[in-house]
């Protein structure tokens, strides 16, 4: 009996340390976006009308495009559709987490004005190395026989040394 109030107090000390340790807030998902910058490796335009695909087309850019999220929920993109630009905003994950939205207003070379791609993207692979949005028309329901564009956006992370 007398050697059970050692452990006893030796459990709840463990307890009370752990407890103790100081939380960031931060949820993962957060975490996954904040932890490094993401280099833009592709960009695929898919054209559906109802839910049959019509046409899909890669864009090769030949340009780096960077998109970085900081924890305190600032953004910045970098030479988007490959106009020498940084341009700022701030984003947030819907409750779900499923949804990003990032109010950067970008200039953009196909429609000879600004874009805001990022406004409503779903998010369709989140990890550690690579992150895939879906921009465009991308509401759940739509009419069989409405014409809609999803442009999906492919990140790889890049490390502190720049590459993957």
């Amino acid at each position: 009996m007398k050697k059970r109030y050692p452990l006893l107090l030796i459990v709840i000390a463990i307890g009370i340390i752990v407890n103790s340790c100081k939380k960031t807030g931060q949820d993962v998902i957060s975490t996954l976006f904040t932890g490094g910058t993401w280099k833009l490796a592709s960009i695929e335009t898919k054209k559906y009308v109802g839910n049959q695909q019509m046409s899909d087309t890669t864009i090769n850019d030949t340009c780096s495009q960077f998109f970085t999220f900081k924890p305190d929920n600032s953004c910045t993109y970098t030479n988007f559709t490959c106009v020498g630009q940084t341009a700022s905003g701030t984003w947030t994950l819907a409750k779900n987490q499923l949804y990003l939205y990032a109010d950067i207003t970008l200039k953009d070379t196909s429609t000879a004005g600004t874009a805001t791609p990022f406004k409503n993207a779903q998010i369709q692979t989140l990890g550690q190395y690579s992150m895939v949005l879906n921009t465009g028309d991308i509401a759940p329901n739509y009419s069989l026989t409405q014409p809609r564009t999803i442009v999906v956006y492919g990140f790889v992370r890049q490390t502190s040394a720049g590459t993957q």
